[in-house]
């Protein structure tokens, strides 16, 4: 995802992580900055004898696959992880239509049989979600609170959508500064 970067203007984000306190995204045209939000926590399947309460909010950079096609995004290209992360076959196939929705495109690359062979959804455009006010969507697998205790849950996990809105409305700002400078 780095290599869609630093692209004047682009709307796409580059990069998502948490870090059990804040969720936060980068976005190609603003640069190494980030936009943030308190980190969600979902509504994971949980380990036996897991409770909400011994769950971290969203934390680590797996979430990076979501930037490049993978993961939540790609939920028809792995429906058996459903009853990983709580759902189904049909709500796999509802979040990666979602997600297209959301995206600039689809990847050449990553096809997925189950679509025809359509390719995955790609490109995140913080654009079409500050329209849309659709909640882009994570896999993701939670740890527990206290150091040491390892994973208690599993889930697809909604991404509020303030970070992708503030992002939108800065890249926007950035273009009428640059036009009032330009004329």
């Amino acid at each position: 995802t780095l290599a869609a970067s630093g692209v004047e203007g682009s709307p796409i984000v580059t990069a998502m992580a948490g870090n059990g306190r804040e969720f936060g995204i980068r976005v190609s045209g603003l640069g190494d900055r980030w936009f943030t939000v308190a980190a969600p926590v979902g509504d994971p399947v949980l380990v036996e004898g897991a409770t909400l309460d011994d769950v971290t909010p969203t934390m680590g950079d797996s979430m990076i696959a979501e930037t490049a096609g993978f993961g939540a995004l790609a939920m028809t290209a792995a429906p058996a992880i459903m009853s990983f992360v709580g759902g189904d076959t049909a709500l796999a196939q509802e979040i990666t239509r979602r997600m297209r929705t959301l995206c600039a495109g689809t990847s050449r690359r990553l096809l997925i049989p189950a679509e025809d062979f359509l390719g995955t959804p790609l490109g995140i455009d913080v654009h079409r979600v500050r329209a849309l006010r659709v909640e882009p969507v994570i896999n993701n697998g939670l740890a527990h609170r206290e150091p040491g205790r390892g994973r208690v849950g599993a889930g697809i996990t909604s991404i509020p959508i303030e970070p992708f809105v503030a992002a939108g409305e800065a890249l926007m700002e950035a273009r009428a500064e640059e036009t009032e400078r330009h004329g």
